[in-house]
């Protein structure tokens, strides 16, 4: 983890995604420092590897080898597609899958460009979907006593994700219309422009049309005819939209929020991620935290969201040096022999 000002945006990732771990790095392929690793495991509750089966195999560290020693193990495996499919020892990265899981498929329908989205959203929920794949074994090993291998794919973990809404038309058999969400492709179904600024506007039923139109000033929406049944029929979406379009500009961001405590009209402003740090809401939630590094110095590290009423979460060890935690680690586990 190198401080030079060209690395360092490679290295900011790190500060918020690796605390709590310990900077013990292991070479599998030495013979001595593989034999740590292999004791390591043997004490471990969980296991992690986002290593494909062939390595795993090759290097000795599937679960069928380690769980004779540990029956209680939880065995994560994270790679890229399943393992009994034809490309379970493929390599894949987050853009891979954003493309084998549909997301770049989305993408394009909405901007009528192949994208990926500019974020590692499949890196990150898989993450979480590890996170509690992990904690539902431990529950099972703790009331039987015994661990399991769990196998999360992130190509099929991403696509069950996309599926939920964008199966759409496809969730019937025979299909009653094409896959991809609706609403969520729709052409205007985007933020709108405010007199000053952006913000999300999302009315979702009658009431929130008329309420809107009525603050924008425009009486005559808010006799329209498609604003004034029991509901908004999904038909004149694309169309109120446009109209929800014309009307932000006459608002301000700030003004818009009045709107929204009045009447509930779903509404948030952009948070800018440059001003992130500044905002009332992320620093009263302590969403970005200021923290010294040991050799980076202060660096911002995002917050803990979850908020525990018995025992409060706190950011209590910072993103370690490689081989700082080492002698520490080698020495505990000389202890468990």
């Amino acid at each position: 983890m190198c401080a030079r000002a060209d690395s360092r945006s490679r290295w900011s990732i790190y500060p918020s995604a690796t605390r709590r771990w310990n900077g013990c790095p292991s070479c599998l392929k030495d013979d001595s420092e593989h034999a740590q690793a292999v004791q390591l495991i043997h004490t471990a509750d969980v296991l992690i590897t986002n290593m494909r089966p062939r390595a795993l195999a090759r290097l000795g560290l599937t679960y069928e080898d380690l769980a004779a020693a540990n029956p209680g193990l939880v065995y994560a495996q994270a790679a890229g597609y399943r393992s009994d499919s034809d490309r379970a020892d493929i390599a894949a990265y987050d853009e891979t899958v954003q493309a084998a899981s549909g997301l770049v498929d989305i993408v394009n329908r909405t901007l009528g460009t192949p994208r990926y989205l500019p974020t590692i959203l499949a890196d990150k929920i898989c993450g979480l979907t590890i996170a509690y794949g992990a904690l539902a074994a431990l529950v099972h090993r703790n009331q039987t006593g015994h661990g399991q291998r769990i196998e999360i794919p992130m190509t099929d973990t991403m696509i069950a994700f996309n599926l939920v809404e964008h199966l759409a038309g496809h969730t019937f058999e025979p299909p009653s219309g094409s896959t991809g969400y609706p609403r969520s492709l729709a052409e205007h179904h985007t933020p709108r422009r405010t007199k000053d600024g952006v913000a999300a506007l999302i009315p979702s039923n009658p009431q929130n049309y008329r309420d809107l139109f009525a603050a924008a000033g425009r009486p005559g929406l808010v006799a329209d005819p498609r604003v004034n049944g029991a509901v908004v029929d999904p038909l004149d979406a694309d169309d109120l939209s446009v109209l929800v379009d014309e009307c932000a500009p006459a608002l301000t961001t700030a003004e818009w929020a009045e709107t929204r405590a009045k009447h509930s009209v779903a509404m948030g402003p952009v948070l800018e991620l440059d001003h992130a740090h500044e905002d009332p809401y992320v620093r009263e939630g302590h969403l970005i935290e200021t923290v010294v590094h040991r050799t980076e110095g202060p660096v911002r590290t995002t917050g803990i969201p979850v908020k525990f009423s018995a025992t409060p979460a706190t950011i209590r060890r910072l993103a370690p040096v490689p081989g700082q935690d080492t002698a520490e680690v080698l020495a505990e586990l000389a202890a468990t022999r």
